[in-house]
């Protein structure tokens, strides 16, 4: 009885937790132009008129290059950042990987208004440049977890051997440890993409005038009224950032299977 009643009461939280997406992602396919059931018909309507919304397409190529600069950089420096924590005796070690994982501890808006504050005391004006940076410092903490993660699972015997047989150290990184750390680097990447593509708190706080990422896009056009447009952009959004970070899981897992193989 006991058990059946936790599955009960699983099933009602999930219900709770998917059940409004579900209802955004139906009504996206909606003919009627009010959001509301019983649906009227099926139709791509509001996809296509998302499509030839400049708005909307200007913030999509936003998004785009933001979360794609975000993701290259995160993942430079967080591969830079494992590789020192892993394998060398940093003076310090523990304090500053604290510091660097720090950004998840804190709660987004603390950060962002921290990060605000800061630039309008140091009279640095808002840019995209300084957009990247505040979604690099989200970003670059869940590279880190990840790819320290599988860098600790790869012994140094792979890389003193290529030293032993003259390899220099990066020529031994290149040839044997990035290989062997691919996957953690590619799921790296694409967590701090998603991540990127997905803020709308610091990007709310950090965007200077004039640009607009796709949630704040969403965010201002929820003021004037809920268009069905909104409800077809959610539903592209919802399957960008949930199947980009499954896609990425079983590239990683098959690159994983085939490196172990």
């Amino acid at each position: 009885m006991g058990w059946n009643l936790i599955r009960i009461y699983t099933l009602l939280v999930y219900l709770f937790m998917f059940l409004p997406v579900a209802v955004v992602v139906l009504l996206s396919f909606n003919a009627s132009q009010f959001g509301s059931f019983p649906m009227t018909g099926f139709s791509f309507r509001w996809f296509v008129e998302l499509a030839q919304n400049e708005a909307i397409l200007r913030a999509f190529q936003t998004s785009i290059v933001l979360g794609a600069l975000t993701a290259v950089i995160s993942t430079t420096l967080g591969v830079l950042a494992s590789l020192a924590l892993v394998r060398y005796e940093v003076p310090g070690r523990n304090l500053i990987s604290t510091l660097l994982i720090a950004p998840i501890l804190v709660p987004e808006v603390v950060l962002a208004v921290a990060l605000l504050l800061f630039l309008n005391f140091l009279a640095i004006n808002k840019s995209f440049f300084l957009l990247l940076m505040g979604h690099v410092i989200f970003t670059l903490p869940f590279v880190i977890l990840v790819v320290q993660a599988r860098l600790v699972g790869i012994r140094r015997d792979y890389e003193e051997a290529a030293l032993s047989l003259g390899a220099s150290p990066v020529q031994a990184f290149f040839q044997i440890t990035l290989p062997l750390l691919a996957p953690a680097v590619f799921a790296g990447m694409l967590f701090a993409f998603t991540i990127s593509f997905d803020d709308i708190t610091g990007t709310l706080f950090w965007k200077p005038g004039g640009v607009e990422t796709v949630p704040t896009q969403i965010f201002a056009m929820l003021r004037n009224s809920i268009s069905p447009e909104i409800n077809a952009l959610g539903t592209v959004m919802i399957f960008l950032t949930v199947g980009l970070p499954l896609l990425g899981l079983a590239i990683a897992r098959r690159m994983a299977m085939q490196r172990g193989g």
